[in-house]
């Protein structure tokens, strides 16, 4: 059995978007606040009950579910089949990094707004509180290799540690990666000891 450092619960991440203030007024009308509906793995964060449509150059998703809180940025993300129904081809990124990335249309019950940019495929990440981070000896950027069981299971490279004292401990992939290996919200899966993570990468 592989050795490795820690286990850590799973969040799948269902396709979102994120809006700023502005964004949402428009969407929703002015003086517009969001409802929140459930907490979400993340201290702060919940899934809204509002929804907007997203428009590509070649379809639409309906209802796609407004994360809040708002922020600085408005960003939509998605899976790679996601992708495919919008005709759309963005980058794996971490959250923020927009640089590149193609935009969309955001339809929402008292307007439209065009994005220039902000359309990613989520970056799998680790989010993990400074204490974890140090009792573990990782940081903030690393990057470390996830071992999934069961059936289907398989090794997640290259998935970035994201550290800050307000997170929670959280393993975070898409839906396209959840399906590939049978993995639910609040499963375990481990995160390799470096040793091991560093023969991986060289072999893959």
């Amino acid at each position: 059995m592989q050795e490795f450092l820690l286990e850590t619960p799973v969040g799948v991440s269902g396709r979102h978007v994120h809006l700023t203030k502005e964004h949402l007024q428009a969407l929703f009308g002015p003086g517009y606040e969001l409802t929140k509906v459930r907490d979400l793995g993340q201290p702060g964060e919940f899934a809204a009950k509002e929804t907007v449509t997203v428009v590509g150059p070649k379809g639409v998703l309906e209802k796609v579910r407004i994360i809040g809180p708002l922020r600085s940025y408005s960003q939509v993300e998605l899976s790679r089949t996601d992708c495919f129904k919008l005709g759309v081809n963005p980058p794996v990124r971490d959250s923020g990094d927009h640089e590149g990335s193609p935009g969309c249309v955001l339809v929402g019950p008292a307007g439209v707004v065009t994005l220039n940019r902000g359309v990613i495929i989520a970056l799998r990440h680790i989010h993990m509180h400074t204490n974890d981070a140090r009792r573990y000896g990782l940081k903030d950027k690393d990057r470390v290799n996830v071992l999934v069981g069961g059936e289907r299971g398989l090794i997640f490279q290259n998935v970035l540690v994201r550290v800050h004292p307000n997170y929670r401990l959280e393993f975070h992939v898409d839906t396209d990666e959840a399906n590939a290996c049978l993995l639910n919200n609040n499963d375990i899966v481990q995160v390799l000891a470096p040793a091991a993570e560093k023969v991986l990468t060289m072999a893959g």
